[in-house]
Order: C-alpha cells, then sequence, then structure tokens
C-alpha cells in the first residue's frame, strides 16, 4: 500500500541508525528515534560510559521503470504465457530446471492449455452449474423472446 510506505518513511526521517552501541543496550543496526538517543547519550555522558555512535536513517527510494514489450512479457508469473511470445525453449527449459508450476491463472495460459477461461461461464462458480434439458429450453426460449421484443421497440 503506497500510502503505508509514504508513512514509514516520513517517520524514518525521524530516527538514526545505531553503528556502535557503546555502553547501551541498543544493537547496532537497531533504528531508534533521534530524541530517545540524544537523550540517552547525555545520561551516558553524565556517568562517563561509552555513548551510542549513529548516522541518519535513509528512507526508501523508488523510481518508475518501463519495460519493453519483451521484458513485460516474459516477467509475468505464468512461465506458459511467456513461453507463447518469445523465447520459448529458453523459458520452458528454465521452468522445467526450477521445477516451476504454472496454476494457470490468467486467460492466455487457459486459451493455450485448451481450457476454459476464467471469465463468464468459465469462472469456477459457474464450472458445477448443471442445467436440466428443461430448463435449457426455458432460458433459450427468453433469451429469443427478449430478442424478439427489442427488434420490434427499434
Amino acid at each position: 500500500d503506497v500510502h503505508r510506505i509514504r508513512e514509514e518513511n516520513a517517520t524514518i526521517g525521524k530516527k538514526i541508525v545505531v553503528t556502535a552501541k557503546g555502553d547501551s543496550k541498543y544493537r547496532v543496526g537497531q533504528l531508534v528515534e533521534r530524541a530517545v538517543v540524544m537523550a540517552k547519550n547525555r545520561d551516558m555522558r553524565r556517568s562517563k560510559k561509552k555513548v551510542i555512535e549513529f548516522r541518519d536513517a535513509v528512507p526508501a527510494t523508488s523510481e518508475d521503470v518501463l519495460l519493453g514489450i519483451t521484458s513485460a512479457a516474459l516477467s509475468t508469473d505464468s512461465f506458459i504465457s511467456a513461453a507463447s511470445f518469445q523465447e520459448t525453449t529458453k523459458v520452458l527449459t528454465d521452468a522445467s530446471i526450477e521445477g516451476k508450476l504454472d496454476k494457470l491463472i490468467g486467460l492466455k495460459e487457459n486459451v493455450i492449455i485448451g481450457q476454459l477461461i476464467p471469465a463468464g461461464t468459465g469462472l469456477k462458480k459457474f464450472r458445477d452449474l448443471i442445467l436440466t434439458e428443461e430448463e435449457m429450453l426455458d432460458k433459450t426460449e427468453e433469451t429469443e423472446s427478449e430478442v424478439s421484443r427489442q427488434k420490434v421497440a427499434s
């Protein structure tokens, strides 16, 4: 979630990273609020103890990447879909070596395999739907009469 990441990045600006724990109980690499460490260091100086050494925490950064059509096609989770586009031998060999499993979630891989696509009547919730011949005739008649009414109305 982008909003949560932005909030987390904003809080990181108020924190530091412990580089040397001194005589404190903090761990090297631990993120701690700057104000807490400054107060702890004041107390440690008064007590003649080794202070905590730290550096500023660096928020995460990102940049958009525009993939070319080949890269985009080959970066899909479905190796069957990727193999149908380009570098077929390489994609199938890599998938075999890595023991990949294609869950056939997308339209493309289901068409390639010859299965119903996961859309319309191919949706899982409709796959086990069984109509009797009488129900099918009723539905066909309803559809035909609806089409007739629409033709008359136009």
